[in-house]
């Protein structure tokens, strides 16, 4: 018998103490542990879904008192709004093509007058934004870029025992071993398998063994 897997949220652990540092990700941490001595008011940290972006946001935020915000709610903010959110520090994630150009302008400019830091966060650099408002490009070009990388294997393992911490599933040293040697070394291949070995484990009423992950596997190929 398969049990219906309720959707139960899981919170995951974002303190400085909890993100995992390797060589992918250590230039964007000290940069992120230095912010107050940054050359200039801007970070933009670059690198793919789920590398750890987020977390080293709500990381920046917590120590610079930020207010964070999506790229999406650009859109709906009015030049008062965007004045009034230019008098803190501020975090704008998930950057990219399609963005407000206009009001992404204003809000550089505002927060350059208003002598605070903006850190921002993109899948892609600038340059794959499609920017076509011309002086929103020749600023956005000159700012400071960081890029966090694809894990190595340290990095990879640790990752996926944090996903799994994440959800309260202790699993054993073998098992992570055994999805290391058979595993896409990406963040995003990292958090697809949890979800999955998490949602059958559940259905299924099973541990997390290296038989059980032989099958998920064997299923998916």
């Amino acid at each position: 018998m398969r049990q219906i897997p309720l959707d139960f949220s899981y919170r995951a652990a974002l303190g400085r103490e909890d993100f995992l540092v390797s060589t992918p990700n250590e230039q964007a941490v000290a940069w992120i542990d230095r912010w107050s001595d940054w050359p200039g008011p801007f970070l933009l940290l670059v690198g793919p879904r789920g590398c750890g972006k987020t977390h080293l946001a709500h990381v920046w935020a917590a120590k610079s008192n930020a207010v964070l915000i999506s790229a999406g709610d650009l859109e709906r903010l009015d030049i008062n709004e965007l004045t009034a959110l230019a008098d803190n520090n501020l975090v704008l994630e998930d950057l990219g093509t399609g963005i407000s150009e206009d009001n992404l302008f204003h809000l550089y400019n505002l927060i350059r007058m208003s002598g605070n830091f903006l850190l921002m966060s993109s899948q892609q650099p600038v340059s794959g934004w499609n920017i076509q408002l011309p002086d929103l490009a020749s600023r956005l070009g000159a700012i400071q870029i960081v890029r966090i990388d694809e894990p190595d294997d340290m990095l990879f393992s640790s990752i996926l025992l944090k996903l799994f911490a994440d959800r309260q599933i202790q699993v054993t040293p073998d098992v992570i071993q055994y999805l290391i040697m058979r595993l896409e070394r990406s963040f995003e291949e990292a958090l697809r398998i949890v979800t999955a070995l998490d949602g059958l484990s559940l259905a299924e009423k099973r541990k997390i063994t290296i038989p059980f992950v032989r099958s998920l596997l064997e299923r998916k190929s």
